[in-house]
């Protein structure tokens, strides 16, 4: 695969400010929906169920990218089947609102890997923010009812950093656009999503059977709003920006899903965790939001 470096912009248009907004707000609630659904959908089920909604909404709009189908195969097992049943079956054992904040890691992993893959170089508050990040998460993680379910925490962790390896991958493609990717990526996720689920899940068909029309409301969103609308926004802004410059819209996806978390699923955060969270925060600000440097006039005045 040929690696070809993405444009770099000086700065965000209001366009991509929108959208990156967008992005935060859709994905945030996304896990207070799938959180609900979980209660009813065994997780990799739901995912399942979630791409080919996906799938069936937008494989009319793009054409078969024959050139990309073997990379985007690969992409769409790391960064949507594997990330997923990682991810969402960590959820289950976890209020939204933790997962959300745990899920932060994908920022410092996203780093590493532009420094790792894409030859990008973090400074040494980057390298801090990410120390601090993870720092925040070990905090969470100590809380009693946190601690308890370990495992959980260990499987959105990892998920984490499967999204990233994910994105890294996405960046490197060439002459395809954000909505041919989530189309394909969806279309190819589902089937390996279905067999994953098959092979660890049980009582598929009573699931499907016995769920009411809020479950399969929350199907349609995760489907069409998180991941057709959410997804398409954001493959958009990854090829069309530095990572360093969109990552940050990122930062605000916990505070969206711990307020729709209070609201629709009565979740609440203890101390602890809201002290975790705020470090695990200030780890991805450390990491996302770039030093202004002074310009040669600001320099000559304060002389």
């Amino acid at each position: 695969m040929t690696i070809v470096p993405p444009l770099h912009r000086p700065t965000l248009g209001p366009i991509d400010i929108v959208m990156g907004l967008s992005v935060a707000l859709l994905w945030g609630m996304g896990l207070v929906f799938a959180k609900a659904a979980i209660a009813h959908f065994p997780p990799i089920l739901l995912m399942a169920l979630r791409f080919t909604v996906t799938a069936m909404a937008l494989v009319w709009f793009v054409k078969p990218p024959l050139a990309h189908l073997r990379s985007l195969f690969l992409i769409a097992f790391i960064s949507a089947a594997l990330q997923y049943s990682l991810t969402y079956t960590g959820l289950k054992g976890l209020d939204a609102g933790v997962a959300a904040l745990i899920v932060q890691l994908e920022v410092p992993f996203l780093t590493l890997l532009g420094a790792l893959a894409l030859k990008e170089s973090p400074c040494w508050r980057k390298w801090a923010g990410i120390a601090l990040a993870f720092f925040g998460v070990y905090q969470i993680s100590g809380e009693p009812s946190i601690a308890a379910a370990s495992t959980s925490v260990l499987l959105v962790i990892a998920g984490a950093a499967t999204w990233a390896v994910g994105q890294a991958m996405i960046r490197n493609l060439n002459d395809i656009d954000g909505l041919t990717v989530t189309a394909w990526v969806a279309i190819m996720a589902a089937p390996q999503l279905f067999v994953m689920s098959a092979l660890v899940e049980t009582d598929h068909i009573a699931a499907i059977q016995s769920a009411d029309w809020i479950v399969w409301g929350a199907v349609l969103y995760l489907g069409l709003v998180m991941t057709a609308l959410g997804y398409g926004l954001w493959y958009t802004l990854v090829r069309r920006n530095p990572v360093s410059q969109v990552a940050p819209f990122l930062l605000l996806l916990p505070v969206f899903t711990v307020i729709g978390g209070a609201i629709f699923l009565g979740e609440s955060l203890s101390v602890q965790v809201m002290i975790g969270g705020v470090i695990v925060l200030a780890g991805v600000g450390l990491i996302l939001f770039e030093r202004r440097e002074k310009t040669h006039t600001e320099i000559d005045q304060a002389s």
